[in-house]
């Protein structure tokens, strides 16, 4: 540890689980913003970051897996007071989660930091305060915003194209075989009875066509390829 450096830990955040895993970046830049200010600020950071993945910045701190990590390891090394998180609204994307989390660590002791805006958490200043609602206020306005565009995206799909999202129908992947499949259902047994579910699958299978995994269709599927779209 370098002379006069002080301790730190890491919080990540990422509220969606499109952002999570392997090719994604929110953790990586984050961890990127943080290592790099705790550098030119003399921090180190003390064990790997802590991260809630797919987490809501409205969840209050307590209730978050990592989050809680993070509140043992403080308590266990009360030597480490200081937490680095890349913006405000890593912490918390909600206002009153914010401020109520803010305070929560200010009476244990612990500073928070954003390393975007440093000193927008150190300061409890009516300024500072003021600082911190119109920040928690914007992103919680933006992320409102966003949710209610997609939603209107998504009913606008919904009217012109009759769906929006979900599993494509069997007659959108593979209308060849639900044209087949009607035709054979139109065809009669002994009995002058249509054929069964069951019959229609051993036909399609006899004529070389399965599913995606080579079986032959189950009966639920070509239930489902007879439904009205």
């Amino acid at each position: 540890m370098r002379k006069n450096s002080i301790p730190a830990v890491a919080y990540l955040r990422t509220s969606s689980a499109t952002n999570v895993g392997e090719g994604k970046d929110s953790h990586v830049r984050q961890w990127g913003a943080i290592e790099a200010y705790a550098r030119r600020a003399g921090y180190v950071i003390r064990q790997p970051a802590y991260y809630d993945a797919a987490v809501s910045g409205a969840d209050a701190i307590d209730t978050r897996p990592g989050f809680r990590e993070l509140l043992s390891y403080l308590s266990d090394n009360p030597e480490v007071r200081v937490i680095l998180v890349e913006t405000a609204n890593r912490f918390a994307r909600d206002l009153i989660v914010q401020e109520t989390g803010y305070r929560l660590l200010r009476e244990r002791g612990v500073e928070l930091i954003a390393v975007d805006t440093p000193g927008g958490f150190l300061d409890d200043t009516p300024t500072a305060q003021l600082v911190r609602q119109v920040m928690g206020a914007i992103a919680q306005f933006e992320k409102a915003s966003i949710v209610a565009k997609l939603r209107g995206a998504r009913e606008r799909k919904r009217a012109t194209a009759g769906k929006c999202e979900g599993r494509k129908s069997h007659a959108e992947v593979n209308p060849e075989i639900v044209a087949l499949v009607r035709k054979l259902r139109r065809q009669k047994a002994g009995g002058g009875k249509r054929l069964s579910y069951r019959d229609i699958s051993v036909q399609l299978a006899l004529q070389g066509h399965r599913n995606g995994k080579g079986n032959a269709y189950h009966a639920s599927a070509i239930r489902s390829m007879l439904s009205p779209a």
